[in-house]
């Protein structure tokens, strides 16, 4: 299931930045008990899903590789500075 690709991504994410499961889950989601929701069996839209992935893969850490089993979002086109 889809929501297991985000708990890993924030298992791993945490693990190497130090930063708790409801810090990262605050900073990718927006929401302190967005992750925790997720390990109890709660889902999220499919919207909000491809969020958080794309949050992970814009602030994936340069020194970590990223999970070979999770498929990584192409990066947005900036629209800043755009006529």
């Amino acid at each position: 299931m889809a929501t297991e690709h985000l708990l890993k991504l924030a298992s791993v994410y945490s693990g190497h930045t130090g930063l708790t499961l409801a810090t990262v889950s605050t900073y990718a989601a927006d929401a302190g008990v967005f992750f925790k929701n997720i390990q109890a069996g709660s889902s999220c839209t499919l919207k909000r899903y491809q969020r958080v992935l794309r949050w992970f893969s814009e602030n994936w850490p340069s020194d970590l590789e990223w999970p070979s089993d999770i498929p990584r979002p192409m990066a947005q086109p900036s629209t800043k500075g755009a006529a």
